[in-house]
């Protein structure tokens, strides 16, 4: 697909809405984490009780990934957006009005479920609506603008919750995503063709086993899953308490640091992006570079002796705004080893990852804290939160063997290490090229017989040098 195919103007203005549809539910999905001491007092719970509001919505999140991945290959991405808007605002008004932590569950079950089915439909529209070439740049401002929402569920959420009550504020959210909704009903369409999305073929099991076969889908997976833990745990849940119960700052202070990694990540994004497209095979040493200054940080900040002193705080956030767009590096390996055919199931394949990994560091947290708290004591003091958050080492652990474990398998691929060099873009087909082509890609797809075996022994050998 190129410009003249897919004009500018109706393009951005379908990316535009689907990304507000985006930030909706990165809101959704925050709003619990700065109303969490709140909802701990509104449901009468424990911490490890607390953990299970936020646990319940990533597990549904998680687990419907691969399903969303083939449901957003059969039916599109409008349709999923759709029922995602719908079941965000019924369980936004759930969690208004229950008081009742069973019920609280099943509302946050139910923002989970419509949380899944949105960014990997924005990811399809991208695919579709633009030029391959441009793809790393959008999928970063998607991910990175889309924190946004986090930011509406920071200071804004907090000072609403403060003046209005916990019914209205969230009964407020669910309002602004119905209205979000109706223009995402109006706007958005799956292609710029206007051609209904035919059934998939193969069939979709073939699609995600083929997708789950590619080294390079397997790389993406554990690259999400290592870089994104960490800032998300603490974006979501935990780093709100942290910040006022071990480390001393006001509620208002501990918003006004979430909402500075927010916009940390906005303004990281676009570098990574720019880093990935112009040196895709090393993609993995920037991972490995993200991961390892997380972990250097985290290991200053608990060891400092006592409360650490404000400086250290904000480069703390600072460094977690670099996991959001360092875990979207997984998503441009599912891009670059997938065809448009099963970009939903590798892309839901992927999105597994770092949600798995954010499930089990969000219930340590939670338990390590009421084993460590004593008894009698309100909340969890500094050394409980310090044994807590070590916990992320073993997943950093577990996570680098992983992605050090795939990248050399993707190497060994024809056209490695980390991206297939000179292999096409994914992209829909379309009226004025190849299958999967875009621009001079159509160039290199017209290679056939001789022509194309010695291009594909030049590739390999220059491959094996590089890694």
């Amino acid at each position: 697909m190129n410009q003249a195919l897919t004009p500018r103007g109706p393009a951005m203005l379908v990316w535009g809405v689907a990304l507000s549809a985006y930030i909706a539910s990165v809101f959704h999905r925050s709003s619990l984490g700065v109303t969490g001491v709140e909802a701990a007092h509104r449901f009468e719970i424990s911490a490890a009780t607390l953990a299970t509001l936020t646990v319940a919505q990533l597990a549904v999140y998680a687990v419907m990934q691969v399903p969303v991945g083939m449901l957003l290959d059969r039916y599109g991405s409008r349709r999923l957006l759709v029922t995602g808007g719908l079941l965000m605002v019924a369980g936004q008004v759930g969690f208004a009005l229950v008081t009742d932590v069973r019920l609280a569950v099943a509302a946050r079950v139910l923002v989970g479920l419509g949380d899944a089915m949105t960014f990997i439909s924005v990811l399809r529209i991208v695919a579709y609506w633009f030029p391959g070439r441009r793809n790393p740049l959008l999928v970063q401002l998607t991910g990175t603008l889309g924190q946004l929402g986090a930011v509406l569920g920071a200071v804004p959420l907090v000072a609403l919750l403060h003046h209005t009550g916990w019914t209205t504020a969230f009964l407020t959210a669910a309002g602004i995503s119905a209205a979000i909704l109706l223009v995402v009903v109006a706007a958005i369409r799956d292609s710029p063709h206007r051609v209904a999305v035919a059934p998939a073929a193969p069939p979709q099991r073939g699609l995600l086993a083929a997708a789950w076969a590619q080294p390079g889908t397997r790389l993406g997976l554990w690259t999400h899953f290592v870089t994104q833990f960490s800032g998300t745990v603490f974006a979501l849940l935990w780093g709100f308490p942290f910040l006022v119960q071990a480390q001393g700052l006001t509620p208002t202070g501990a918003a006004v640091l979430l909402t500075v990694l927010t916009l940390g990540m906005l303004v990281t994004g676009p570098t990574i992006a720019y880093l990935c497209a112009r040196f895709p095979r090393q993609r993995s040493a920037l991972v490995f570079t993200i991961t390892g200054a997380t972990a250097a940080i985290w290991a200053v900040v608990l060891a400092w002796p006592g409360a650490a002193p404000g400086w250290l705080l904000v480069t703390l956030v600072l460094v977690l705004a670099l996991n959001g767009p360092g875990s979207l590096i997984g998503f441009d390996y599912a891009r670059t080893f997938n065809p448009v055919s099963r970009i939903g199931s590798a892309t839901g394949i992927v999105n597994v990852g770092g949600f798995a990994a954010s499930i089990v560091l969000v219930l340590a947290i939670g338990v390590v804290l009421d084993l460590r708290t004593p008894a009698g004591q309100d909340a969890p003091g500094l050394d409980a939160y310090r044994w807590a958050f070590a916990m992320q080492y073993v997943l950093w652990a577990v996570g680098a063997v992983q992605v050090l474990r795939w990248r050399n398998a993707a190497r060994r691929q024809p056209g490695g290490p980390d991206a297939p060099a000179g292999r096409p873009e994914a992209g829909p087909i379309t009226a004025g090229g190849g299958r999967f082509a875009f621009g001079r890609d159509r160039r290199r797809r017209r290679l056939t017989g001789d022509a194309a075996v010695r291009r594909r022994r030049g590739t390999s050998a220059r491959t094996r040098r590089r890694a």
